[in-house]
């Protein structure tokens, strides 16, 4: 396997602690010094399926940002389907799901100056199958960037568990990110988890600000996530979900509620609180509602209809109750999609301004 190409893989201390975020930010950070960046999940868990591949979803979207040149399936060797650890401790096969790894690395990383390698959760993930981030980033040759979300003890803690394990497997770990850090309070978290991450043996490498949108869903992946119907046509369906309101009030006190960024959820029956939505809207521009979801798959009169399909935000409908949406909007994971251009500029931004690059380089 390639061992001369440099790399980093990057971990987490749980899912959803900002791995992805972090990973599209430092390549195009470290694109200024490395011009041919390839990167790989070597596991993937959330994929989706592309000429008959399947393909990690944030393999997609990387090579969507950054047209990497290389093929999807090199860059997403293993996806973890629902039968894949039943089969694996069926019929143990840890050395070709090891070889298959080495050889895709060996193509992701063909005529490139580095390689990004990016993990699916803490240390441990995987271990259920001998390939646990900390036996990938062996197996790949590849120090470590843990990513945490902001605080001190907790974080602390976490991160010490994760280097337990990676250090039981040889792997050396370069220093920790700290994602999703309040404004107020960077400078005090700053400069007590540096003390306290230096007690470990590890450096702090960056500090990233909470970025609400980030974590803002969109109303096409609302959508998708309920599999709901559209009633109207529009082109607002990136609209970001700033805030949630059920609408089971009388129409005279929800249009208080009908603010920039709220998605409405109200039964497919309550026309009054609909058709004052709808006025509410007119003249707002920008600044209007997110959306509206009807629920209880509730379709309203045609009179009802004719004026939703005049509407400018996306107005769809569930077969789910309005507690049932209301509950799958709130649990919703919020993944950087291809098509969120203002997040991945942001996140660009983020990183470049946050996060220690030079650092990171020199320990390599």
């Amino acid at each position: 396997m390639n061992t001369t190409t440099p790399r980093v893989f990057i971990a987490a201390t749980r899912q959803n602690d900002g791995k992805t975020t972090t990973s599209l930010g430092l390549i195009a950070a470290l694109q200024k010094h490395y011009p041919r960046i390839g990167y790989i999940k070597p596991v993937g868990q959330r994929f989706i399926e592309i000429e008959e591949q399947k393909i990690d979803e944030d393999t997609v979207l990387m090579d969507s940002v950054f047209s990497l040149n290389c093929p999807l399936v090199d860059m997403s060797p293993i996806a973890v389907e629902p039968d894949f650890t039943r089969k694996y401790l069926q019929s143990s096969n840890n050395e070709a799901l090891v070889r298959k790894i080495q050889k895709a690395f060996d193509r992701v990383a063909w005529e490139k100056e580095f390689v990004l390698c990016e993990g699916s959760g803490h240390a441990g993930v995987g271990s259920v199958f001998d390939l646990s981030n900390a036996q990938v980033a062996k197996t790949l040759g590849a120090k470590v960037i843990i990513v945490t979300q902001g605080g001190i003890g907790k974080p602390i803690d976490e991160v010490a568990l994760n280097q337990a394990l990676f250090e039981k497997e040889g792997v050396e770990i370069i220093g920790v990110i700290l994602n999703k850090v309040m404004g107020s309070k960077i400078d005090y978290i700053t400069e007590f988890a540096t003390r306290g991450l230096k007690r470990k043996g590890l450096e702090l490498l960056g500090v990233i600000p909470h970025q609400s949108v980030l974590s803002s869903p969109t109303l096409d992946c609302i959508r998708a996530e309920l599999s709901a119907e559209m009633l109207n046509q529009t082109n607002q369906l990136e609209n970001l979900v700033e805030d949630v309101v059920v609408g089971a009030m009388g129409a005279h006190n929800a249009m208080s509620f009908f603010k920039r960024g709220v998605l409405l959820i109200t039964p497919g029956d309550r026309e009054d609180i609909i058709l004052s939505a709808c006025t509410s809207i007119e003249g707002q521009g920008k600044d209007g509602m997110a959306g509206i979801i009807l629920t209880g798959n509730l379709r309203p009169n045609p009179s009802v209809l004719k004026v939703i399909r005049s509407m400018p935000i996306p107005v769809m409908l569930s077969t789910e109750d309005s507690y049932q949406v209301a509950s799958k909007v709130h649990d919703l994971t919020v993944k950087t999609r291809p098509g969120d251009a203002q997040k991945i500029t942001l996140i660009r931004d983020l990183i470049a301004k946050n996060v220690d690059v030079k650092k990171i380089l020199e320990s390599l």
